[in-house]
Order: structure tokens, then sequence, then C-alpha cells
């Protein structure tokens, strides 16, 4: 299930405090993706995992 809208744009990145992106399906699965400090945050049963420790560090795309 997506990521209401109006939740999406009040949270924010709990290291840097930016903005998150929405990722349906990615190499990840779902979740919130921080370009700025480039973490991924899954979303597991429908719960946003904001937890800087949980976060899964990715690489640029090419």
């Amino acid at each position: 299930m997506p990521i209401n809208k109006e939740l999406l744009e009040i949270l924010a990145c709990p290291k840097c405090k930016g903005d998150l992106k929405y990722v349906k399906e990615g190499p990840h699965g779902e979740g919130l993706l921080c370009p700025k400090c480039k973490l991924f945050y899954p979303i597991k049963d429908d719960i946003p995992i904001m937890l800087i420790e949980e976060a899964i560090r990715v690489e640029e795309e090419k």
C-alpha cells in the first residue's frame, strides 16, 4: 500500500531533516529515500522504519 501523501509531506530524514522520496519498488523493496544522505528507510508492514541504525546506505544511480 503506498504511503499517504500527507504523511510523506510531514516526514523528514531523521539524520539531516531533509525531504524524503517514496520508493515503491527498488533494490531494497518499498521505502523512503533521503537523496541528500543516501539513506533508505524501509517500510515494513505499512510502517516506515525511521531509525538511522536501521537505514540502508544506497549508492548513487548511474
